[in-house]
């Protein structure tokens, strides 16, 4: 099948080009940026040989869905998504950390604890606590914002202020936006019959100085949900949950021998095992959003997104 796993397009007033993991963002005359989610996985900080059908189209339309939804709380980025992969909003500088929230012990916030520590970036984690188990309030455990091919790093609020990382102003605008989203997103798969267990957000200034959200939001790959119904019986019984996040990826990856750590091989993907990703990333769609998924035409991405932006940017 299709997949689009990079571009390299030249549009009108074009100034630079900035390639994530997984979105490739075009800058228009410092004003605009063309956020285009690929198709491109990414576990453990590494980016996935293969691309997983229809998983840009997906992440993008969940992502804007919930821009939409949150508008009201905090301002962001979003102006307009002329494709199925592509967002195009204010050009923002982004800040250097990654707002990571947790209602539950679970992720890396778990392998941790089942290590022995319990603290994450400066945050008490109480005894007696068992993977997946809700914290009694939700914790924010901030990462650095690393540069393309590194990995992210947990960082401590004390750390990012002492630093000079974020200023303490902003720092404590950022954290009211984290803990506002997440209680609108905590709602929302409430309604859904999901939880939300963890999530990230991104946030940058626009010219004026405004504060906004930036990136994806609720997506699979930068949230964990799981299904509600029967959620405490599996914790009283020690079974795991079941989820709807990139989680299974990883899973999959660490039984293959593979964490993203130096010298470890990235395991191969069967088209089969792609095929698979891709069906669950439809399944997270359509339990997340409360609608069916409508596959966009992929019998050539790179034109159909190329044309839809060229004709945003000349109307």
């Amino acid at each position: 099948m299709n997949t689009i796993t990079s571009t390299n397009f030249r549009f009108p007033g074009q100034k630079s080009v900035y390639r994530g993991k997984v979105r490739e963002v075009y800058n228009i005359n410092d004003e605009l940026l063309v956020m285009i989610a690929t198709d491109r996985l990414s576990a453990f900080d590494v980016v996935m040989p293969k691309g997983i059908p229809y998983k840009g189209q997906i992440l993008n339309q969940i992502a804007t869905k919930f821009m939409q939804l949150t508008a009201d709380i905090v301002p962001n980025w979003l102006i307009a998504t002329p494709d199925p992969n592509v967002a195009i909003g204010h050009l923002c500088e982004p800040f250097k950390v990654e707002m990571v929230i947790r209602g539950y012990l679970s992720g890396h916030a778990a392998r941790e604890y089942a290590s022995g520590k319990r603290e994450l970036c400066g945050v008490t984690m109480s005894e007696g606590l068992k993977e997946n188990d809700q914290f009694p309030t939700p914790i924010i455990t901030p990462t650095t914002k690393a540069d393309n091919g590194s990995h992210d790093e947990d960082i401590s609020r004390e750390a990012i202020l002492s630093n000079g990382i974020v200023a303490e102003d902003d720092y404590l605008i950022l954290e009211q936006y984290t803990r506002a989203l997440y209680q609108r997103g905590t709602e929302i798969a409430a309604a859904r019959g999901l939880i939300l267990v963890d999530t990230k957000y991104e946030f940058g200034k626009t010219k004026d100085g405004q504060i906004v959200l930036i990136d994806e939001i609720h997506t699979p790959d930068s949230s964990r949900y799981f299904y509600a119904e029967g959620y405490q019986e599996r914790q009283d019984k020690g079974e795991e949950q079941k989820q709807l996040s990139k989680e299974f990826v990883r899973r999959w990856l660490i039984e293959n021998g593979f964490q993203g750590k130096e010298g470890q091989q990235i395991p191969d993907m069967s088209d089969e095992y792609i095929q698979t990703v891709s069906e669950r990333y439809i399944e997270l769609y359509e339990n997340i959003i409360g609608e069916s998924f409508f596959k966009a035409d992929i019998s050539n991405i790179q034109d159909r997104i190329e044309k839809n932006v060229l004709q945003f940017l000349n109307s």
